[in-house]
């Protein structure tokens, strides 16, 4: 879905995820009162122009809809994991402005489902039908946290996300490690990266790099190694984005292949 046919509802080929509890009626009501009691025309045409989309914005920039969406959890309190999940795909479904999304998404990161795989089809959902990059990598990192959590199912998982119709799901598997650090399963970096070395996507391409940039702060020498071995079959911008921050001296003899 391109950002200018942006839709305010799920596609029908989209696999809902299921809304098993009511949600917080106030908790949702303070959210959307407190993102529109900030609204900001001028900087809201502007958001709107640099993210390429209909989807209408209220000009509240990303840490303030952070602060007022937890502060408004603080006041109204979610009482389960069950009824978090429907609060976030009420808010996340029912949105008519940016903001609205990216407090969805913010609910996610409340403890109460810190590493819950059953958040995992909201998370699919969010990534399916906002499909634009700060949606997709707004859950980027609760995607790397089921997976040191529950890694045989996850692992699994993102080997068929890495070839999945979707890039935006691709996207999602490349970068799903993005935090890991010394956790990182290189097998499965490799795994997801690989099968998306030839796609001309610029938002993959991109993902590739991201990816290998922020393991060789981990593991430089990993890094320069599959570069090294990858050569041509790495795109020029995966390979700018993976090199960035190596030293001179250990790419010298690769920062001109391809």
């Amino acid at each position: 879905m391109s950002p200018n046919d942006e839709s305010l509802d799920t596609e029908a080929t989209v696999t809902e995820a299921p809304a098993t509890e009511t949600p917080n009626r106030e908790l949702l009501d303070a959210v959307r009162a407190a993102l529109r009691e900030r609204t900001d025309p001028v900087r809201a045409t502007g958001a709107q122009a640099y993210m390429k989309s209909t989807l209408p914005s209220l000009g509240v920039r990303v840490p303030e809809v952070r602060r007022l969406t937890l502060a408004a959890a603080s006041v109204h309190p979610v009482t389960s994991a069950g009824q978090l999940r429907a609060t976030v795909l009420e808010l996340w479904r029912g949105s008519t402005v940016r903001e609205e999304r990216y407090a969805a998404i913010d609910l996610t990161s409340l403890r109460l489902v810190a590493r819950d795989q059953l958040m995992l089809p909201v998370y699919e959902e969010i990534i399916r039908t906002g499909a634009w990059w700060d949606f997709v990598d707004g859950v980027s990192h609760r995607i790397g946290g089921l997976l040191q959590a529950h890694r045989p199912m996850m692992t699994e998982l993102l080997l068929a996300w890495s070839t999945d119709q979707d890039f935006w799901i691709r996207r999602s598997a490349i970068t799903s490690q993005l935090k890991a650090k010394a956790s990182t399963d290189q097998d499965l970096l490799r795994a997801v990266i690989e099968p998306n070395l030839a796609d001309p996507e610029f938002f993959i391409r991109k993902a590739i790099g991201w990816a290998l940039r922020e393991y060789a702060k981990t593991d430089p020498e990993w890094v320069h190694g599959f570069v090294l071995e990858k050569g041509t079959r790495l795109s020029p911008l995966s390979r700018k984005e993976a090199l960035r921050h190596l030293e001179q001296g250990t790419t010298a003899g690769i920062t001109g292949a391809g």
